[in-house]
């Protein structure tokens, strides 16, 4: 009889792990309750968080994204933000959607292949062959369809994509079962032939549940740095401590642990990849949540890494301005300049005639200096706006509009030097020995004080690393000499433009 139990039970999970060979969309259970059920209703809500998300302006191509999957009222705009990382018109051959379950422990991953995941918004087509493929190429990997039918953490995530991309992708839905490390070791090297540029994953999980409001807070930031050291060891050590601390009311540090480790797997010593906090918020910071018992979400990308940018005209195997672009930026600061001095509506050049990478949307500044001496520094980290847009409004405020300084007189006009720093994107470090003097400018931030100096400034005054900070600190940020202790430090990388 006993033989015979088993027997059965085998059966109905073979029958089970193979139902997935019928064609059955997977309907949404999740509308009306995370969500808008109305589709009208859904768009709105969409473009109303993507209208008020941090939007990084990342000139990186983004491999990955960590997005929250809580009520839209929580948690949206934070999801919009990671989605914003990814520019929206981005050829992406699949999306590969991961995240882990809360309803049901197993061994390995659920990959959906037996249809297409529905929204309101309309159908979600799956890449059945690249889930088929997975399957047969590693156990772990099975087609139960259970997994799906009550986990909300994916199709949350569907609308998100469905809104913003202008193509939408096909996608690739996985639900991980296991806590097992080597298995979700062993999963990884299956997805690793897929984690390509071509492709995009989105990893899908909210942070600690249930503190208070500033245990949160604390306990989001120390699980949120060990991810971007994109060493997996440090984010299981990160989970082992909060979960001893004793902290009052923390059920998890982040509920979708084994999909982030994942993809930490999957980036594991690969020295080109890199990874970006871009915004965080938790329920108590709005409207509809307390403060007593709060869940935390983080927007995180990796993206590929920067080429070192050496100060002078170019950087090195990315962009390189010529003489020629070069002479042009620093025309249209003149330009710009004159213009105020005439009361003259300033004219810039016809888009049409001006090169290419005087287009894209970098960031700068503009220092004026007369003498040698400083008269004026004014600038954008990122700009949505074509840099030689970024360049003339930088110029303008440098000359006119710098506390610092008078406004500065035609006379001095004649006098003044221009210098042009072209910016690449901020990126938080973990430990001041990051930091390389003369290629780093450094931006300080703690509440609402905040500093920078750009990265020509130390090699120019012959500064000490320590003398970086405090000078930055104390004088920029307004923290004391040494308030970055206590502060969180970011660094950039620039060009530096001068003129002839």
């Amino acid at each position: 009889m006993q033989r015979v139990f088993i027997i059965l039970i085998f059966i109905l999970f073979a029958m089970e792990n193979h139902s997935q060979t019928r064609s059955v969309d997977r309907q949404p259970v999740a509308a009306g309750r995370y969500y808008a059920a109305n589709s009208g209703t859904l768009a709105r809500d969409l473009s109303q968080h993507f209208d008020n998300c941090v939007k990084p302006a990342l000139e990186q191509e983004v491999r990955a994204i960590i997005s929250p999957h809580a009520g839209y009222l929580f948690s949206g705009k934070i999801a919009a933000s990671a989605f914003s990382s990814v520019s929206s018109n981005r050829e992406i051959k699949n999306i590969f959607l991961i995240g882990s379950s809360h309803i049901m422990a197993f061994e390995g991953a659920s990959v959906y292949v037996s249809g297409d995941y529905i929204t309101p918004l309309g159908k979600a087509v799956v890449n059945r062959e690249i889930g088929e493929q997975m399957r047969k190429e590693n156990r772990l990997f099975n087609t139960s369809v259970t997994a799906h039918q009550q986990e909300h953490s994916l199709e949350v995530q569907i609308p998100f994509i469905q809104h913003y991309f202008t193509t939408m992708p096909p996608i690739i839905p996985i639900i991980i079962g296991t806590t097992n490390t080597n298995s979700i070791r062993k999963m990884a090297e299956t997805l690793k032939q897929w984690f390509t540029d071509e492709n995009l994953f989105v990893i899908s999980s909210d942070f600690s549940h249930y503190p208070s409001y500033d245990d949160a807070r604390e306990v989001d930031r120390k699980t949120a740095d060990a991810i971007i050291t994109g060493k997996p060891e440090e984010l299981l050590n990160v989970l082992k401590k909060n979960s001893s601390g004793n902290i009052p009311g923390l059920a998890t540090s982040m509920c979708g642990w084994t999909s982030g480790l994942l993809l930490m797997y999957l980036t594991e010593g690969n020295e080109q990849l890199e990874y970006l906090h871009i915004d965080y918020c938790n329920s108590g910071d709005t409207n509809y949540g307390s403060k007593d018992e709060v869940v935390g979400y983080h927007a995180i990308a990796v993206v590929e890494k920067k080429k070192a940018i050496i100060p002078g005209n170019s950087m090195t195997g990315e962009i390189s301005f010529s003489e020629q672009e070069t002479k042009e930026l620093f025309s249209i600061a003149r330009n710009t300049i004159q213009a105020k001095f005439e009361n003259k509506k300033n004219i810039l050049p016809d888009e049409k005639k001006l090169p290419e990478l005087l287009k894209r949307p970098y960031g700068a500044f503009v220092t004026l200096k007369i003498d040698g001496k400083l008269r004026g520094c004014i600038g954008r980290f990122v700009s949505a706006d074509p840099l030689y847009e970024a360049v003339s409004a930088s110029a303008c405020s440098s000359a006119f509009e710098d506390f610092r300084f008078f406004p500065l007189t035609s006379k001095e006009f004649e006098k003044t030097e221009i210098e042009i720093t072209v910016l690449g994107p901020l990126r938080k470090i973990n430990n001041i020995s990051e930091i390389v003097l003369g290629r780093h400018g450094i931006y300080i931030k703690k509440d609402y004080h905040s500093g920078t100096m750009l990265p020509q400034v130390a090699t120019e005054n012959g500064w000490s690393l320590e003398e970086f900070l405090g000078y930055t600190s104390r004088d920029k940020a307004g923290l004391g000499w040494d308030g970055w202790k206590n502060a969180e430090i970011f660094v950039y990388e620039g060009i530096v433009l001068a003129e002839k």
